[in-house]
């Protein structure tokens, strides 16, 4: 191989220069996704809990996701300001605020205001495209920030897999009540432990470099004036998925917010709207009188492709990820990952435990009981058929299925 091959060849496996970089922030990323959505396979333990109705846990799944559509927008800004290294680290500090509190809440609206915040640590992906940008050449960045979304987006079935051994591992048979509490209070703290080893271990570009910053910040730069309007109506669609929550949580649905505030949010969606149609018009007006020459022109068509693409992309996943959790009010989800799982940590003297389903030591248990889990978060049963199905002991049988998992005990 010469010595030009090698030059161009991106060593993963290295854990020193921009590799290093990578690692370190494609980790940031994953822990972003694992808090985020650390409730969805605890999901109906919590919902026992806190004794919620079937409309307050759909709220639950909305509000997850309802802040990290405008958080995107403004820690984008704050990454251009401040540089990807200090807005990381205080996105994971910030963000297992919301952790803490949600794990120690005991009432719906505790939970609630919890989940509506903790959407905002989903806007972590947008820190790292910047930073993976500033360390890697052209040739690599493709390969770079593939990997950075790719384990990153992984964070999120990490915890689907880990987090409910880790609720039974803490809380014992008392999954429903405590476990639970636990395993998110856990992903609050490594975040918060994670943002201090990201803040000291990485910079904003590699050693020479000038991390550029815009010269006008608070949105976003067009070219013509008909990339302007364009980038008006772009905005839309924003403002009316948080006005579509505001009429959820209104008096016609779930009734978590009374007229008066109702109301007031639709208004302060407005005037928001039309603060920052002229925050867009004072940094764009120039476009009117004086545009730029065609070489620095760009078409921001491009950009609105972009985002119906990442839309239905990512708004799939966001789908399968908040709304094929088990969701249905007699779902059993809790006590048959306790019957099933409590083999893991016993010596395999547990008569229906996982001993019984699963042979081998305990090791190997653990192995397939983490299988068995990731296995029908895809909506696929341990085993293929009817082996996959009577692999289960009778008094703990379950079906899987994209809308979650449910018990059916065997009528006798």
């Amino acid at each position: 191989m010469s010595e030009h091959s090698q030059s161009e060849r991106l060593n993963l496996l290295s854990f020193t220069g921009n590799v290093k970089i990578l690692h370190m922030t494609w980790l940031a990323f994953f822990l972003c996704f694992f808090a985020w959505f650390s409730h969805a396979p605890l999901l109906m333990a919590i919902a026992e809990s806190l004794a919620l109705t079937p409309d307050q846990v759909k709220t639950l799944l909305i509000l997850n996701v309802a802040l990290t559509i405008p958080a995107r927008m403004i820690i984008g800004m704050l990454t251009d300001k401040y540089g990807p290294r200090l807005t990381f680290s205080a996105l994971l500090a910030i963000g297992s605020i919301p952790c803490f509190v949600f794990a120690l809440a005991d009432s719906f609206v505790q939970a609630a205001i919890a989940r509506f915040f903790m959407g905002f640590i989903g806007a972590g992906f947008v820190i790292g495209i910047r930073m993976v940008s500033e360390w890697f050449p052209a040739r690599h960045l493709g390969t770079a920030e593939g990997v950075y979304g790719g384990w990153g987006n992984f964070g999120s079935a990490a915890g689907a897999i880990l987090l409910p051994s880790l609720a039974l591992m803490f809380g014992g048979d008392s999954l429903g009540t405590e476990g639970w509490r636990y395993a998110i209070g856990l992903t609050g703290v490594i975040a918060l432990l994670y943002s201090v080893v990201y803040y000291n271990s990485v910079t904003d570009t590699p050693k020479g470099s000038t991390y550029f910053k815009p010269k006008k910040i608070g949105a976003m730069e067009v070219t013509s004036s008909g990339d302007f309007f364009l980038l008006l109506f772009m905005k839309l669609p924003m403002y009316g998925a948080l006005a579509l929550l505001t009429w959820k949580l209104s008096p016609a649905e779930v009734g978590l917010l009374s007229p008066f505030w109702t109301y007031a949010i639709y208004s302060a969606l407005a005037g928001l709207y039309l603060l920052e149609l002229k925050k867009t018009w004072s940094i764009n007006r120039e476009i009117f009188t004086n545009p730029p020459a065609p070489i620095h022109r760009y078409k921001f068509k491009q950009v609105a492709i972009l985002n119906l693409l990442y839309f239905a992309t990512f708004g799939s996943e966001l789908a399968v990820i908040s709304i094929a959790p088990p969701h249905r009010p007699d779902c059993r989800y809790d006590r048959c990952l306790r019957q099933c799982g409590r083999g893991i940590f016993s010596d395999g003297a547990d008569p229906g435990g996982l001993s019984d389903v699963f042979p081998g030591d305990r090791r190997h248990r653990g192995f397939q009981f983490y299988y068995f889990v990731a296995d029908g978060r895809a909506g696929r049963p341990y085993g293929r058929g009817d082996a996959g199905r009577q692999c289960l002991p009778d008094r703990c049988r379950l079906s899987f299925s994209t809308s979650g998992i449910q018990q059916q005990k065997k009528v006798s």
